[in-house]
């Protein structure tokens, strides 16, 4: 990874992806959860292989196996998880089984 204060450039085509942050005050240890988050879930290979780059694929398991479950979209979580072979990882709280919303 890289140093925690080295200036680090998050790539353009995520830009989008992050329009509630200002860039300039994103760190790339503080916020790794949030970076990791948005790039598997909306970068292109590029941005893909720079995050892997940036975090290291050790990091970027252990972000899919205690957080993929809640902040990635299932299809995501399921793609990354099995791409990664992580076979347990830390499961939600709040599991819905399907058809149980409504009981009348």
């Amino acid at each position: 990874m890289q140093r925690a204060n080295s200036p680090f450039q998050i790539p353009s085509g995520l830009k989008p992806y992050f329009q509630e942050y200002n860039l300039a005050n994103l760190n790339i240890a503080d916020d790794a959860n949030l970076i990791i988050q948005r790039t598997l879930e909306f970068g292109a290979w590029d941005e893909i292989r720079w995050l892997f780059q940036t975090y290291r694929s050790k990091r970027i398991r252990q972000f899919v196996r205690q957080y993929g479950e809640r902040g990635l979209k299932p299809v995501t979580f399921n793609y990354w998880r099995k791409l990664l072979g992580i076979r347990k990882w830390k499961k939600s709280p709040f599991f819905m089984a399907e058809g149980e919303l409504w009981n009348h």
